[in-house]
């Protein structure tokens, strides 16, 4: 018979993976409260990261639909819910990691599709989204400029043609 607590844990965590877009598991064996405490602080708002038991959590992932994470439940393990911008919470993390050697990211997920650490690394490596909305913005305003200006030359290059036409009859006219 399943003690009510542990059901309540699963629930928890269930509802955690169905409400966010990624997930990141990792292992902080060797880190303080006080390193935990600052690596949430760096994940942001879009971020909360959770330590949990390896048992319910496999459960919880299952009940929401995700068997990709059973892998990596092993040892000490904490996840990292992502609501937000993805490559946020993944730049966080690997920032913390590179300054922590006792955080290990583990694997995740995005959007149902399982990830390595390798491509959580690479998808940090990213720009936000701003970024990439921003850069897109300036490049359609780019081309648009290109684009008014190739409408703009066209009727003055009419007119130099058809002035130089002119001239040129007018010069034939003037010959005969």
């Amino acid at each position: 018979m399943a003690r009510p607590d542990k059901v309540a844990a699963v629930d928890e965590i269930a509802e955690k993976f169905r409400n966010s877009n990624a997930a990141v598991v990792t292992a902080y064996t060797g880190l303080t409260v006080a390193q935990i405490k600052n690596l949430r602080r760096s994940l942001g708002d879009n971020a909360q990261y959770r330590v949990v038991k390896n048992t319910l959590t496999k459960i919880a992932a299952q009940e929401a639909g995700i068997t990709a994470l059973d892998e990596h439940l092993s040892g000490s393990t904490a996840v990292a819910f992502v609501t937000g911008d993805p490559v946020e919470a993944a730049k966080g993390l690997r920032d913390f990691a590179k300054e922590n050697q006792n955080l290990v990211i583990k694997g995740g997920v995005l959007d149902g599709k399982a990830l390595s650490a390798d491509e959580i690394k690479k998808l940090a490596d990213l720009e936000s989204r701003e970024v990439l909305l921003a850069k897109l913005a300036g490049a359609m305003k780019g081309k648009q400029s290109q684009a008014a200006a190739l409408f703009q030359a066209l009727p003055s290059k009419f007119v130099r043609t058809a002035e130089a036409l002119r001239a040129k009859k007018a010069e034939q006219g003037g010959a005969e």
